[in-house]
């Protein structure tokens, strides 16, 4: 029986962001055609997580691309935004970002928008219509200028 996918939260056209993700949804997102992986957890986030490592040999294994840009609502860098902007302008589509919720990848995703200058609330409106709480984007986003 094929593995189910995770609950996929779509930003945008091409991209999706997810909490935490195992060997069997890499495979399953693999099955529903994912070409690119972005892995924003830190290793060692969670007792038992999956490893960046060996997720980046599974992905791989099945023909996705993967990239870990790991933050947490403390380290998250200008240098963060930069990487992840860089892999929604050049990696194939669709991309399934994730990290433990989905939050700081959707929040990642507002991020680099605001820099094409898009509407902080928008971008806000757009995750809460997906159950992802990125209030705090514009208070973030002040931080990193």
């Amino acid at each position: 029986m094929p593995s189910s996918l995770p609950a996929l939260a779509e930003l945008a056209p091409g991209l999706s962001a997810t909490g935490k993700l195992d060997k069997s949804d890499i495979e399953a997102l693999a099955g529903a055609g994912v070409r690119t992986i972005v892995n924003n957890r830190p290793d060692d986030e969670d007792p038992g997580q999956l490893p960046a490592a060996e997720a980046r040999q599974i992905a791989e294994r099945h023909g996705i691309a993967y990239h870990h840009i790991p933050v947490t609502a403390a380290s998250l860098s200008s240098a963060d935004v930069d990487a992840f902007a860089q892999v929604l302008a050049s990696a194939p589509t669709p991309i399934v970002a994730h990290c433990r919720s989905g939050t700081r990848s959707a929040l990642l995703w507002a991020l680099a928008r605001m820099r094409d200058g898009a509407d902080p609330w928008a971008l806000v409106a757009e995750a809460a219509r997906h159950g992802i709480d990125i209030a705090a984007l514009p208070a973030v986003a002040a931080r990193l200028r």
